[in-house]
């Protein structure tokens, strides 16, 4: 098992940064991958950014230039930096892990971008 928990959502006006972090119950080292998505109202969940075993990292076009995924082996933490906010980034933001075949998500944490 593990259990994810997502911190740093909050209200931002466009043009801003947010940083939301990840706290991981077990080695994040030892998973396949770990990575962020979110999910508008009406709209399916999608993939923000991930990084995959061996160090491969991919982001959604939307968010290429402006977000970055990082992560820290030594404390158990995933990141993403947010930059350039949009509106459209408006979303609850969840953490995600695939370990041992798994798929596992945190609880989400809401990130709005509004003047």
């Amino acid at each position: 098992q593990v259990q994810l928990m997502e911190s740093g959502g909050g209200l931002v006006q466009p043009g801003g940064s947010l940083r939301l972090s990840c706290t991981a119950s077990r080695n994040i080292d030892t998973m396949y991958s770990v990575g962020w998505y979110r999910q508008a109202p009406g709209k399916q969940r999608e993939l923000v950014a991930r990084i995959v075993s061996g160090g491969y990292t991919n982001y959604a076009d939307s968010v290429k230039d402006r977000f970055t995924i990082q992560k820290d082996n030594a404390k158990n933490m995933l990141y993403l930096q947010m930059n350039m906010l949009k509106p459209e980034d408006t979303a609850v933001y969840y953490c995600n892990a695939v370990w041992n075949t798994q798929n596992y998500w945190g609880q989400g944490t809401q990130v709005t971008v509004s003047s």
